[in-house]
């Protein structure tokens, strides 16, 4: 139902809205009371949440790949450049 109005990959609440208006009334209710059971659980079991889940996956990847980033030449051949000053051009 949702996978063709997805945009960049993500759908949004909008999206969800209005497919789930499309469905007959008793259909809508039967949808928000899955949703409702599935999320009531997954705060009752302590599973985290799509962001905290996010951080902890950005967090793991980038342990696994400190030492590629800390010794490869290709990774770190612009690390020189860190030192330099900055200067940002205006904005328009």
């Amino acid at each position: 139902m949702l996978a063709k109005v997805s945009h960049g990959g993500r759908t949004t609440r909008t999206d969800i809205l209005e497919e789930l208006n499309k469905l007959p009334p008793s259909e809508q209710l039967d949808v928000v009371e899955s949703a409702l059971h599935r999320v009531r659980e997954q705060l009752q079991s302590g599973k985290p949440t799509g962001a905290v889940e996010r951080r902890q996956r950005l967090s793991i990847a980038a342990d696994a790949l400190k030492t590629e980033y800390e010794t490869d030449r290709e990774l770190t051949a612009f690390a020189t450049l860190d030192a330099d000053e900055f200067i940002a051009s205006p904005r328009k």
